[in-house]
């Protein structure tokens, strides 16, 4: 299979939003149209410290991934946060969400980044075969939620 990972743009947002509401799907959450739109502004502004890279097959979208940087008390380079990884699956095991990571991965040490990282539910068992190829999971963590739209 020949994959092309490339960063978003504005004509990929009908590809896109399918993608977004499976993911969203697959967490069992829901996110509302007003925050939809503006995480995929946000992708699109080269001003905000948010990223989004898409799979294709073809001209077929068939993953997308997001992530952001944030710095650290515990190095001089920022962190790299892989928010969202998301591969439609009749493609999965195939080397889609390995590509995703290994873009990120590079756009992490591209940008001097001391470390990428992400999460991942627990029963997540199909992604945590694949996550475990990079690194084993060491840290647990604990969320209290404050945004009450969120």
């Amino acid at each position: 299979m020949s994959i092309i990972i490339r960063p978003v743009t504005e004509k990929d947002k009908t590809f896109w939003l399918p993608l977004w509401h499976a993911y969203n799907e697959f967490y069992k959450t829901t996110i509302g149209t007003e925050q939809t739109n503006l995480t995929w502004q946000r992708l699109l502004n080269p001003d905000f410290n948010m990223f989004g890279l898409v799979a294709l097959q073809g001209e077929e979208v068939i993953g997308m991934t997001h992530y952001l940087y944030r710095p650290s008390t515990w190095s001089a380079g920022d962190y790299c946060y892989l928010e969202d990884l998301f591969v439609v699956p009749e493609v999965r095991g195939q080397g889609v969400g390995r590509a995703l990571i290994d873009e990120v991965k590079q756009a992490a040490i591209d940008a001097g980044a001391a470390r990428l990282y992400w999460t991942t539910a627990p029963d997540n068992v199909t992604a945590r075969k694949l996550y475990d190829t990079y690194a084993l999971a060491n840290m647990v963590q604990y969320q209290i939620k404050i945004d009450p739209l969120s």
